[in-house]
């Protein structure tokens, strides 16, 4: 078998939501699923061997804050991510683009690349395609995307197209750097669709993006603020040009609803910060939704955080304890509420393939959401 390939399992006949495994060559991933996020080589709070035991496929890490600290050379000194960061199943790792896009007046963008300043000192830094894919090759994740310009709601046509078309440039440039030998045949290079909220720009993109797409190909600029209808809008619009043979990557997604609309419009893998940046603001989300254990009515309330879940911090703690773990700025309060945040949108992740499986995934996503929008 091939070091990465797409295995399309079956199609929803009620609404062609997919249902594969996506090989690499630190493991199957098993799709639609929901990669958790570890920034700096680590996802917040927990260890590798927590997270492996939530059930966690992928994991993400961040290019841009890499680079910066510890930086490219200490991590490919280290052996790679994997080394590093002590975790053997799948990393994919993005490009820095979103990232440098939210640095705002601190970076001036180029068609050779952004110029940027860091946010922890200051110091003055040019990422290029060229510097993007070295950087990745260097931190040595399975799946490595290439550098866009992520443009932001509001955008002109014109300002629109403009970075649509420097994207798909920038593509061609990590494309041909990416595969200059063979050395890197062990990352795969994911290319990314842009358009802003412009059905001809998105279009556009896909259709120029597709050739460069081998084992996989991304969504980006969406969900970054936009009204819901237009997300759902855009995913409308791209799906028909997607390639079916590989896995189709919505970047920045993970609320459940947002979920639900992408697989079922043709999207396998998505990805957020969602779960653990809530957690350590004392937020979980759970079967009948949202709940700020920070809150004072919950200072007496000795029940579950959530009866439906198994996950360790459910089966052992109240949301009492997690609100005064909380409210005393506790480590392990942030712990126990990533530990469910995740379990939770992995586990609607599996419950999502089952529905496919099953040939109910309009029921399962009713089912849900009468219970989620109770509170």
């Amino acid at each position: 078998m091939e070091k990465f390939s797409f295995e399309l399992i079956k199609e929803e006949k009620h609404t062609g939501a997919r249902l594969g495994v996506f090989h690499t060559p630190h493991g199957d991933i098993q799709t639609p699923i929901f990669m958790p996020v570890g920034t700096a080589a680590t996802v917040k709070s927990l260890m590798p061997d927590t997270v492996k035991e939530l059930g966690a496929q992928i994991l993400l890490c961040n290019t841009y804050h890499l680079y910066l600290r510890p930086g490219q050379e200490i991590v490919k000194a280290a052996g790679g991510l994997h080394e590093f960061m002590h975790w053997d199943k799948p990393i994919l790792t993005d490009s820095g683009g979103f990232q440098v896009f939210s640095l705002s007046g601190m970076r001036k963008i180029t068609d050779e690349g952004v110029c940027f300043r860091s946010h922890i000192d200051g110091s003055k830094h040019l990422f290029t395609p060229e510097k993007v894919m070295d950087i990745q090759h260097d931190l040595g994740s399975d799946v490595i995307m290439a550098f866009d310009e992520c443009s932001e709601p509001g955008y002109t046509h014109k300002k629109a197209e403009l970075a649509m078309y420097r994207t798909l440039d920038w593509l061609k440039k990590c494309y041909e750097h990416h595969n200059a030998d063979d050395s890197h045949s062990h990352q795969m290079l994911f290319p990314i669709i842009q358009g802003n909220f412009y059905e001809d720009l998105r279009i556009k993109s896909a259709i120029e993006t597709v050739p460069f797409a081998k084992c996989g190909i991304a969504v980006g600029g969406l969900s970054v603020g936009e009204p819901s209808d237009v997300y759902v809008k855009m995913l409308d619009v791209l799906q028909p040009y997607y390639p079916k043979n590989m896995p189709r990557y919505l970047m920045g997604v993970g609320t459940p609803d947002y979920i639900f609309e992408g697989v079922l419009r043709g999207i396998d893998m998505f990805d957020c910060v969602l779960p653990t940046r809530i957690a350590r603001n004392g937020t979980a989300l759970t079967s009948k939704g949202k709940v700020v254990v920070r809150n004072g009515k919950y200072k007496d309330d000795f029940t579950t955080l959530d009866e439906e879940c198994d996950c360790y911090c459910c089966r052992n703690f109240t949301k009492a304890y997690l609100r005064h773990l909380v409210n005393c700025g506790e480590i392990l309060g942030a712990e126990l509420l990533s530990i469910h945040n995740i379990t939770f949108l992995l586990n609607l992740a599996k419950n999502i393939r089952q529905a496919i499986l099953d040939d109910n995934l309009l029921e399962f996503k009713k089912d849900f959401y009468d219970k989620y929008y109770k509170v």
